[in-house]
Parts: structure tokens; sequence; C-alpha cells
């Protein structure tokens, strides 16, 4: 008889997941989200590193280009040059007697009754059209004067605005501000609200009390009132800005990380930990913060495009950011008021913001989706 050599069968293991890989996935299978999160970061690359790749900067002001519309063709036209010119001209007191153009260099003749200062070039230099401008040649005793120069090609794709900036880099500016306002000012109100409400709820009986009183005593505060208390105090500055905003919005932050602890702190896990002999802060940190993260990042989401709107506000009556540094909401501001003469300055800024608040929705939405523990 043989022996049948029978060969164990390896079943492979299975690899169980945490939560969090199960929120991820649901999460990455819902295409709004996932698109909402590739446009917020297309428009934080737009905003940050944008002004990298933009030879102007946000306070260059062009006099030549004051509220030209958007375009893809270079500036300036070839058929203004010979006014520009002749303007030039007119301001360094002198004639023009010829002027061309051969590609992007320019040649021009001006004459006077007296010799010319060579150093009326700079004439020609100060005009955002030309520029390297220099004396070629000298006739009549230096009455006349023969100078070549190159001409300015610039590029204003979302156009300039009422003072001839460039209306992209203004808008990237904004995006930088109004995206770190709306963040920083979120993560202030994250910090208090959830450990101010997660230790009220809690706690309860008299803590909780005179915690919610005074959180009502804030909320019956006047919001600007506030703000103007403490730029007397303090100045106007940047950090100032998302430090009030954040004191401000961590009341409704506290209001529903309470909610939510006084429906967790009656579980059996919460009892469990007390059973142990874990202190109340301990039964915070471990158990009641990181159980009510779901429903307060899904709030984040909403707190950050209202912190925008509030900035914008703030900068409207002249508290918030001033100029040159600019935000989504004072450009959207600015180009409200000239929406009929130069409707770019408010398209584009309103386009990027609206984008911006889309997308945050499709993420909160996501979000809620993929934490909400019914789904698990």
């Amino acid at each position: 008889m043989t022996d049948i050599v029978q060969t164990p069968v390896v079943t492979p293991e299975t690899k169980g997941r945490s939560l969090f890989q199960l929120a991820a996935m649901r999460f990455k299978r819902n295409r709004a989200a996932m698109a909402g999160c590739i446009m917020l970061a297309l428009i934080a690359i737009f905003s940050f590193l944008g002004p990298l790749f933009v030879p102007h900067t946000y306070d260059q002001v062009f006099p030549s280009y004051v509220n030209i519309g958007p375009s893809l063709e270079p500036r300036p036209d070839t058929s203004t040059l010979q006014g520009v010119m002749e303007g030039i001209a007119t301001r360094a007191r002198v004639t023009l007697k010829e002027f061309k153009i051969d590609g992007e260099t320019f040649t021009a003749t001006i004459t006077s009754e007296q010799p010319i200062d060579a150093r009326a070039t700079r004439y020609f230099d100060r005009a955002n059209e030309f520029r390297d401008t220099q004396v070629v040649g000298t006739e009549e005793e230096g009455r006349t004067l023969k100078v070549t120069g190159q001409v300015n090609r610039e590029y204003f794709p979302f156009g300039t605005d009422s003072n001839g900036r460039d209306l992209l880099v203004r808008v990237m500016l904004g995006g930088q501000i109004s995206i770190a306002v709306g963040l920083l000012a979120s993560l202030v109100s994250l910090g208090i609200g959830v450990v101010y409400g997660a230790t009220s709820g809690y706690i309860g009986g008299r803590v909780d009390n005179v915690m919610m009183r005074l959180v009502e005593i804030m909320y019956s505060l006047p919001f600007v009132f506030l703000v103007v208390v403490l730029v007397v105090f303090f100045g106007r500055s940047f950090i100032l800005i998302f430090l009030v905003i954040g004191a401000v919005e961590w009341l409704d932050m506290a209001r529903i990380v309470r909610g939510q602890t006084l429906a967790l702190k009656r579980r059996e896990f919460v009892g469990a930990a007390q059973a142990l002999g874990l202190t109340d802060w301990q039964i915070i940190r471990r158990h009641i913060i990181p159980n009510t993260i779901g429903p307060v990042i899904v709030f984040v989401t909403v707190v950050v495009p209202k912190v925008i709107l509030l900035e914008s506000f703030l900068s409207f009556l002249g508290l918030g950011v001033q100029a040159p540094l600019t935000s989504w909401g004072a450009l959207i501001s600015e180009g409200a008021n000239n929406i009929q003469s130069a409707p770019w300055l408010l398209i584009f800024p309103a386009i990027f913001f609206v984008l911006t608040l889309f997308s945050l929705n499709f993420v909160g939405d996501g979000l809620r989706d993929a934490l909400d523990p019914k789904d698990r």
C-alpha cells in the first residue's frame, strides 16, 4: 500500500481594514467629492504657484493700460504706437519727425530748435510701450536725434483694473489671502470649539450651564463692534483678521460638538472607560473628541467659505485687507462697483470664488457620507 500524502491547503490571510480605510474607500467612490478635491488642488496651485510664472507683481501699475479688457493678444497694438510716440515727444518738448517699427524694434527721429539733451530718452522708457531706448545718431549740432529701442510687449489675459494693475496676479494674490484666512480661521474655531463643546457636554450640570450661558453672551455681542475694538487696541493686521473671525466662529462649533457629546457620553465605551479609572480629561481626549470628528470635519467645509465672505465684508468696511493687498471678496466688491464699465473685474474673481465654494460643498458632502457610522 502506498501512503497518500495530503498537502495542507494554505488559505490566504485576509487583512482587516480600519474604519479610516473604509471611510477613505467610500470617499474615493464619490465622484463629486473627488472632483471637488481636484478642483481645490488646481485652485491652490494657481493661487500659490502661479505668481512664480507671471512677470508682473500684484502692485505693479501700468499707466498705459488702465481698465483694458482681457485678451490673449500682446499689448500694445502696433497701430497705436504712432500716437503713443507723439504723446511722448510732446511731453519731452520735442518734435517727432519720423517713426518706424521693424518687428520688435522701433526707430524714431526727434528734432528741436535747441540742442536736445540725450537724457530725453528717459521719457521713452517711462512709457509702458517702450524700453531700452538709446541714442544712435546726432545731427544738426544736437538739434536732431535718432533713437532706437525695443517695443515692450505685455500680456493681460484677465485684463487690468482701474489702477492699471494686472488682474491675473491680483486674483492669484486674492486666492492666497482668502484661502489662508479661511483655513487659519477655521482651524482656530476648530481648536477652541471642539475642546470647549466636548468639555461642556461631558461634564454637564452647572459647568455646562455656565459655559453655554457664556456662549449665548458671546452670540449677543455685535461682530463688527468686536472687530472695531480689537483693531483699535492691536492695529490692523492680517493675523488679526483670522484671529477675530476664528474667535467668533467657534461658537457654532462648540454647540455642535456639545450636542454630539451629550449623545456619546451615555454610550457603553464611555462607561467602560470610567470603570477603568480614566479621568474626565482622558475620556474627553481619547473617546469623546475622536468620535465627534465626522460632523466636525463636515462643518469645517461649510465654515471656510463663510469665513471668506466675512473677510470680504471686513475689507469692504476698511477693517480687513487693505490695498495693495487684496482678496477675492475685495476684488468682487470692487468689480461690483464697475460692473457696467469693466465687467471682467467681477467675473474672474467671482468664478474662482464660486468654484471654491462648490468644491468645498462637494467635499463636505463626500466626507459626511464617508464618515457616517450607519454606512460602516
